[in-house]
């Protein structure tokens, strides 16, 4: 199984000053191609303080110069390794386009206010959920999960405020690290890395 991709040349010439502005030109065009399902889906990968790696994936919410941001459940494995290990890695494998961007650096929690207003433009049946699923922990049944979704939608109907579960809230990445991944055939990919340095960013080229 191997795939032969024919892309043009991703050179330094192309690249913007920033990551953040180089992101945003590949997300709009990957997010104007029919051929991507979900352009936000990234792979979030995480680790224990003794180097135990754990990956899944998870739906990126908004990004600027300050970083990249998703929401989770504070006490799921993925919450749990980033308080004790705040070092993350994000991947977003956009194949139809022979394109990835590897983002990695330090993941700190969103401040309140901010999760609350991201709570708030949820679907209503989302908010549930977040109180519904014990993220990560060991269940006996899908009908325990389902049980505690009606017990919440019966307390909190349609049309009425949800509260922000407390566990749960906003993680933002800030890069240290930002590699944009273009496919060739022959295995002579593009690989051209920011890094942070001083403040600024300088771009370096990696081997395939």
């Amino acid at each position: 199984m191997r795939e032969v991709y024919r892309t043009m040349e991703l050179t330094l010439a192309d690249l913007a000053p920033e990551p953040i502005e180089q992101f945003a030109r590949w997300f709009k065009e990957t997010a104007d191609s029919p051929a991507i399902h979900e352009p936000n889906a990234m792979v979030v990968s995480t680790a224990t303080p003794d180097g135990r790696p754990s990956s899944r994936t998870v739906l990126l919410k908004h990004y600027d110069e300050d970083g990249f941001v998703f929401y989770t459940n504070y006490a799921s494995r993925k919450g749990e390794e980033l308080a004790a290990n705040p070092y993350v890695s994000l991947l977003f494998p956009w194949h139809p386009l022979a394109r990835q961007v590897i983002v990695t650096g330090r993941a700190a929690r969103t401040g309140r206010d901010e999760t609350v207003a991201y709570f708030r433009t949820r679907p209503h049946g989302s908010q549930l959920g977040a109180w519904a699923s014990h993220q990560s922990s060991v269940i006996e049944s899908r009908a325990e999960l389902l049980a505690r979704y009606e017990e919440l939608a019966a307390r909190y109907p349609e049309r009425e405020q949800v509260p922000v579960p407390p566990e749960w809230g906003g993680f933002r990445v800030v890069p240290e690290t930002v590699e944009f991944w273009q496919g060739h055939e022959n295995r002579l990919h593009d690989r051209l890395r920011y890094v942070r340095e001083d403040g600024s960013w300088r771009v370096e080229r990696l081997a395939p």
